[in-house]
């Protein structure tokens, strides 16, 4: 039989994951900011246990569930407007394996949500001079994660028919790691993988409309 303190965590945890997710989806907060803005919400002033916290998952699945009660009028054309739009860069930077990930990828994706891609290759600065031969103006950054080890992995920010797009560009050797992705971008796909998303989409579109 559960303990009351674990029973007590549980709530608590569910709680985090069902404010996390509308902090998400209302107004375009990132998971972690989310999931700490939340447990303090609930929380107060008490001491924040990380033990506490939902896992991304978790916050995942509210955020789905989310999506179903309150935009299921809205949600999926966005996401849809998002993934088209991702099918088509997948497409540009093929030079430099990309992988769509995050929101637009799991499905999650709403009005703030912006493409996230996933670059592996030898050089970051080949991926800047593509950007600028398309007339893209762009902000580059690096990998918080990455800085304490001395290891910089580049990111890449820009405005593309008006929706925000963030490349983060690994090394090919890292497509293997597993260690240098996590949160809701662990999870990637291929431009094969994300054709075949829309087409399922649009396949269960249709067949909702019969």
């Amino acid at each position: 039989m559960a303990t009351r303190s674990s029973t007590d965590s549980a709530t608590f945890q569910r709680q985090i994951a069902v404010a996390a997710a509308r902090l998400i989806a209302e107004e375009g907060a990132s998971y972690e900011t989310a999931k700490r803005n939340a447990a303090r919400t609930i929380l107060g002033n008490a001491r924040i246990n990380s033990e506490i916290l939902p896992n991304n998952e978790a916050i995942e699945n509210e955020l789905r569930r989310y999506n179903r009660l309150f935009l299921s009028k809205k949600q999926p054309a966005r996401l849809q407007h998002l993934r088209l739009l991702a099918l088509q860069l997948l497409k540009k930077l093929q030079p430099f394996c990309p992988y769509i990930t995050g929101a637009v990828l799991n499905g999650t994706a709403g009005e703030y949500s912006s493409i996230h891609i996933q670059l592996f290759t030898d050089n970051a600065k080949d991926v800047e001079l593509f950007l600028l031969n398309e007339n893209i103006r762009f902000d580059v950054g690096e990998l918080a994660k990455f800085k304490k080890n001395n290891r910089i992995i580049e990111t890449i920010e820009f405005i593309w028919r008006n929706e925000t797009v963030h490349l983060i560009v690994y090394e090919p050797n890292d497509l293997r790691r597993p260690d240098r992705f996590f949160g809701e971008h662990a999870q990637r796909a291929d431009l094969a993988r994300l054709i075949d998303i829309i087409n399922g989409d649009n396949l269960a579109k249709r067949e909702a409309e019969t």
